[in-house]
């Protein structure tokens, strides 16, 4: 497997890959550097933010979902990228001193947002995370948000199984990959552990592939774990970055893995940069926002 850096951008926390099929284009956003970034073909176009942002999701309407510390809202993709037109969706979590962290559609177009203490001073610095006042919401076409989990430390992960009944969610505060049972009402039942604390780092953001096996990117663990559908190591992709961050399939024909990461203490070159890596099994296309 040959890796390499997409692009020169170095993100100082690189998060929330989203590889767009119709339009070929791969989403992603440095969270402590306030960007929304997207790539297509060569030319990278960037949006500076008002505020520290942790996902970019086009929509079926055309424009794209930003999720921003006060609160998720639409922009304009025609607007400039030094005065980015943002119009408010919806605040999913008034807790004060939280931001969200984690974001993904399911198959249905809606967003489930993970949200955490804010954890990423003024001048991008990192703060304790002191407290669980983090949540999961979930967050329909028509702005209305459900609240499904509450006292959650660093919500990273969001999977669906292919018959939407379970849910992969990983608390890095915990070290911890969960799968919940979903209601047929859409509540969440009692987590139980899918995969627990690793010495190959903690987990952050993964990507599924079609045999339904779980590409795990592990903060701190320099590697990618690929996981049985029953939660067992089946392989580790060793990376030259030490805090990757998520990961997504994309191309062509969704063998291609896009990584993301953050800048580390230990300064290796490549940190902050997205990766490609090209694998041997397709993966699961994202869905857009359905709004």
């Amino acid at each position: 497997m040959t890796l390499n850096a997409l692009t020169q951008h170095r993100a100082r926390l690189g998060e929330g890959p989203f590889w767009d099929v119709p339009t070929q284009a791969l989403y992603w956003v440095d969270i402590a550097g306030k960007q929304a970034l997207r790539l297509i073909g060569a030319n990278v176009q960037i949006w500076e933010m008002p505020e520290h942002i942790s996902a970019f999701i086009p929509c079926e309407s055309g424009d794209a979902l930003v999720a921003l510390s006060s609160g998720v809202y639409w922009l304009d993709l025609e607007s400039p990228g030094l005065e980015p037109r943002l119009t408010l969706l919806c605040i999913a979590d008034p807790q004060p001193g939280n931001r969200p962290n984690e974001a993904r559609c399911d198959a249905q177009g809606r967003l489930w947002l993970g949200t955490m203490q804010n954890n990423i001073g003024e001048n991008g610095e990192d703060l304790p995370v002191t407290r669980r006042s983090g949540g999961l919401f979930r967050i329909d076409r028509d702005a209305r948000v459900t609240p499904l989990l509450r006292g959650l430390g660093i919500p990273n992960t969001l999977l669906w199984s292919n018959d939407a009944t379970t849910l992969l969610f990983a608390d890095s505060l915990d070290a911890t990959l969960y799968r919940y049972f979903i209601h047929a009402d859409g509540n969440l039942d009692t987590a139980y552990v899918w995969f627990g604390p690793d010495k190959r780092g903690v987990p952050d953001g993964s990507a599924m592939d079609v045999e339904g096996y779980v590409w795990n990117a592990r903060w701190d663990g320099s590697c990618l774990l690929r996981l049985t559908p029953d939660g067992h190591v089946d392989r580790i992709i060793e990376l030259p970055v030490s805090r990757p961050t998520s990961c997504v399939f994309g191309g062509e024909d969704l063998k291609t893995l896009y990584i993301t990461s953050a800048a580390s203490p230990l300064n290796h070159p490549l940190d902050g940069a997205v990766l490609s890596i090209r694998v041997d099994v397709a993966g699961m296309p994202c869905t857009r926002f359905a709004g």
